[in-house]
């Protein structure tokens, strides 16, 4: 058998690494599915431990999460799912009346002697396209939310077989007496990172729908889900979703109520992210701001909308992996935050 040393070896890894991404990529339809089965069950999985404390079987705790998922996702389901319907068919005079407003804006930079063209700027910047996005990624997550039975039962499967995979890998690793606390750690701190980021992403899209439902700005709802499900995206999820609801409050109510949802939106943002995630997730499984945003391209290219909710999830599942590799170890480092931060929030 010839031995691959050097340039070689990297050579057939990264040809290894093309073939890889390129099967997940044409089988997306199956795979997406399969990811966000996944993390919704690593998600469901402290409720079953919670259950089991209090000496409920493992099938009855499994039917009351899987019940409770799917009453939370069908009742959220149709609240959206009209929403998102009264929208879209209100959605081209919202249009309009957005290029209304920024004509007039640039129609009253002009009394400033700042003069500025009107068509080239509405073929450069259609505030129109900003709303698209985030009901294009709502569309896009729609798609895949219809096969929700499929999901639903690999759910389950996975949920019974939880206790069990961790010591299946250690077999298979042949590590029978399963002293490999890497394994251990790898898998405590996915599930960990994604029961915090869930219930930070909670308390988000509660907090900007209470916001939106005091402002008294239409279909609060659908804009509290939107912002829960993009501050899993990082850096552009919470200005994204902030941007409808500003565009909506300006066209039907007043620019001093989109400010006031602008703000609103900023401060949630600010204290969820800056003050309260650090808090209890600590920078333990930081990553560098460019490879969280060349992250949300690559995952949202390879997996669409799902991949760019999951964006950073998935390459946190990377980093953590390569940090319990001493092959990897380096790569992980450059994955990283900040070196001098990291330092400072552990002396903190």
């Amino acid at each position: 058998m010839p031995s691959f040393t050097g340039a070689s070896k990297s050579l057939l890894v990264m040809a290894a690494l093309v073939v890889v991404l390129a099967g997940v990529k044409t089988a997306s339809a199956l795979v997406v599915p399969f990811i966000l089965s996944v993390f919704i069950a690593i998600i469901c999985n402290p409720l079953i431990d919670t259950l089991g404390r209090y000496r409920i079987p493992k099938g009855v705790a499994v039917s009351i999460v899987i019940l409770l998922v799917v009453a939370v996702l069908l009742s959220i389901g149709g609240l959206v799912g009209q929403s998102v319907n009264d929208f879209s068919q209100n959605l081209p005079q919202y249009k309009e009346q957005l290029k209304k407003e920024f004509v007039w804006a640039v129609n009253t930079l002009a009394q400033y002697n700042i003069f500025l063209n009107k068509e080239q700027l509405i073929s450069m910047f259609d505030p129109g396209k900003m709303v698209d996005v985030a009901t294009n990624m709502l569309t896009g997550l729609g798609g895949v939310m219809a096969n929700l039975f499929l999901i639903i039962i690999t759910v389950v499967f996975m949920l019974f077989e939880g206790p069990s995979i961790s010591r299946k890998i250690h077999l298979a690793l042949d590590d029978p007496d399963m002293k490999m606390a890497q394994i251990d750690r790898f898998l405590e701190s996915i599930n960990s990172y994604l029961a915090i980021k869930t219930l930070v992403s909670l308390a988000t899209g509660f907090l900007a729908t209470m916001l939106l439902w005091a402002l008294d700005v239409d279909y609060f709802i659908l804009w509290g889900v939107v912002a829960f499900m993009f501050n899993y995206i990082p850096n552009i999820g919470s200005i994204i979703a902030a941007v409808p609801p500003v565009l909506l409050a300006l066209i039907t109510q007043s620019p001093l109520t989109a400010a006031f949802v602008g703000m609103g939106y900023l401060v949630i943002n600010a204290v969820m992210g800056n003050v309260v995630e650090p808090k209890f997730m600590g920078r333990g499984l930081g990553l560098s701001t460019l490879v969280v945003f060349l992250s949300l391209i690559f995952w949202g290219w390879l997996l669409g909308t799902v991949g760019m909710l999951l964006s950073v999830p998935l390459t946190m599942v990377v980093k953590i992996a390569l940090e319990e590799s001493e092959e990897g170890r380096w790569l992980a480092t450059l994955l990283g935050a900040d070196v001098d931060d990291a330092k400072q929030s552990d002396q903190g």
